[in-house]
């Protein structure tokens, strides 16, 4: 870059060393003679002031070490798009030329053409790209007006991200010539965004869009998303987001929404989106939030809220209540959940009963964690639920009997499912459909004998007193066998194969509870412990080979 810039330059994108930063001055910086540009670079541990010397403010930056003087000839102004994709997907694969020409006529005179080849083959080559990549490419603008729909007029995926576009005039200047456009991603752009009367053009065909750390607001998420018509999904990850407005007459064909890393959302700024109606996935992840209430709904019924939302990710957040937990039962559509990283997930063997009471506490999830909810591993979240706050049921005032049944206001606040899962099924089938799975209310309400309180680091409470019979030998004897709760499928499979002297790996287990008759329940993972599947002293064991 030479030494005679313009005011132009002034909120241009630059790249000096692979560091990118943003052009707030341009001039004389007395005493040293020439042209001087001052740049906010993105990260401020890179420059030494505030866009102050000697006294003198030249420009303002956010952070008191972000701003730096620089040479213009030490700075990257970018390129334009179709520049870049020649950099990327032409001239790296090209042929080399042989020499050898080509006579072709031009009107009355043959002319003796050479590289006319690997022109066409190049841009025959352009013609075909759908799915393009210029991350960290430099690139500043769209180029010569209609240059990129002649020569790509195919594509449909651009990956934009950390480039030097400035200003979403220029993203429209790209996206005007690429019709077919179904993804973009313009994450590490550092945008300004014109006025609402400026936003006459659209992307009509944009189904994915990525804003993440582009400085975008939500006025100008919505001021922006008229020209999005059918767009699916938006990642707006750490943009300090604050959701000021419900979004009116846009999003509404939004399937999944991330905010991640955006620290100023609360449950109050969530309800502003909770009814878009087509938002599938929200992906919530370190944005501090602790708590939330849906207050159209009291406990064992369903929100209108988020009618449509079927996964949602809260990892690396501030949730340690489990009165969360509780509210994401009043989600009618919610299958899907992951939590990792919160205070309420301990770590060690606390970390299988919290896991174990999510699953009880939320009837409808099939998915936590990215883990399969097997039917069994529900049977036994939920039995093991109600059985841990049986004693405190009782206290509040819960009974076997279903005449005398009335736990206070206090405890179905902590535990709005419990009274659920008590449900014999013949008396759950006296309820709505919508508040009540048959296939899981089949418990009861806990007998005294469950409830006797166990002390977990004596041998003798851990034991249990089990039968084990082979459906398919009718040769061989019932045994009576005493086993640890903690010990698991696979090393039962070991003492059983040591006993009846045969391989491990053709072994196949199953139990039987005289609580269930007529049920089989199948011990299928051989990791998981027989207290995991709910097996207790009396139900038998079946064993198959």
């Amino acid at each position: 870059m030479n030494d005679t810039l313009t005011s132009d330059v002034i909120g241009r994108r630059v790249e000096v060393n692979g560091e990118h930063a943003t052009v707030r001055f341009s001039g004389i910086v007395p005493p040293v003679a020439g042209l001087w540009l001052g740049v906010e670079w993105d990260n401020p541990e890179r420059g030494k002031h505030d866009g102050s010397h000697d006294g003198t403010v030249y420009f303002k930056c956010r952070h008191p070490t972000g701003g730096s003087f620089i040479r213009p000839n030490k700075v990257n102004f970018g390129v334009d798009f179709l520049t870049a994709v020649k950099n990327r997907y032409v001239l790296e694969d090209a042929p080399e030329e042989d020499g050898k020409g080509q006579i072709i006529i031009i009107g009355n005179k043959p002319v003796e053409t050479i590289g006319f080849d690997s022109i066409i083959k190049q841009q025959s080559q352009l013609s075909k790209l759908q799915d393009i990549s210029l991350r960290n490419c430099a690139v500043n603008c769209a180029g010569d007006k209609g240059a990129i729909a002649k020569a790509c007029p195919n594509i449909r995926k651009v990956d934009l991200s950390r480039n030097l576009l400035s200003s979403w005039d220029e993203v429209l200047d790209i996206a005007d010539q690429l019709k077919h456009l179904e993804v973009l991603n313009l994450s590490e752009n550092k945008l300004s965004f014109p006025l609402a009367s400026a936003l006459t053009r659209a992307f009509p065909a944009l189904k994915i869009l990525a804003l993440n750390r582009t400085g975008i607001t939500w006025v100008e998420v919505l001021r922006c998303a008229s020209g999005w018509p059918v767009l699916e999904e938006l990642y707006l990850a750490s943009n300090d987001l604050f959701i000021s407005e419900r979004p009116a007459d846009v999003l509404q064909t939004l399937k999944l929404l991330d905010l991640s890393s955006n620290q100023s959302i609360d449950e109050n700024q969530l309800f502003l989106i909770a009814y878009l109606p087509r938002l599938e996935q929200l992906i919530l992840s370190d944005v501090g939030i602790s708590s939330i209430h849906f207050p159209d709904a009291v406990a064992g019924q369903k929100t209108l809220m988020f009618p449509s939302l079927q996964y949602l990710i809260v990892n690396d957040n501030q949730i340690s209540q489990w009165s969360f937990i509780n509210e994401l039962d009043k989600l009618q559509s919610l299958h899907a959940l992951s939590c990792t990283r919160n205070p309420l997930m301990q770590e060690g063997k606390a970390a299988q009963t919290t896991h174990q009471f999510i699953i009880a506490k939320i009837g409808q999830l099939k998915t936590l964690n990215k883990c399969e909810i097997l039917p069994e591993e529900r049977r036994g979240a939920e039995l093991d639920y109600r059985k841990a706050f049986g004693n405190e049921w009782k206290a509040a005032g819960g009974h076997q009997d279903p005449d005398r049944n009335r736990p206070n206001e206090e405890f179905v606040a902590a535990h709005p499912r419990y009274q659920l899962l008590c449900l014999s099924t013949c008396m759950a089938r006296d309820l709505p459909a919508v508040t009540v799975q048959l296939a899981w209310l089949e418990y009861g309400a806990p007998e005294d004998g469950e409830l006797k309180t166990q002390q977990p680091f004596v041998l003798k409470n851990q034991l249990l007193t089990l039968k084990i019979k082979y459906p398919n030998q009718v040769d061989q004897k019932v045994l009576e066998k005493q086993l640890p709760a903690s010990m698991t499928i696979q090393k039962v499979k070991g003492l059983l194969a040591r006993l009846l002297r045969v391989p491990v790996s053709e072994l196949l287990l199953s139990y039987e509870s005289p609580k269930m008759p007529g049920r089989e329940i199948g011990l299928e993972n051989d990791q998981q412990s027989l207290q995991f599947y709910s097996v207790e002293s009396g139900d038998c064991l079946l064993v198959r080979w």
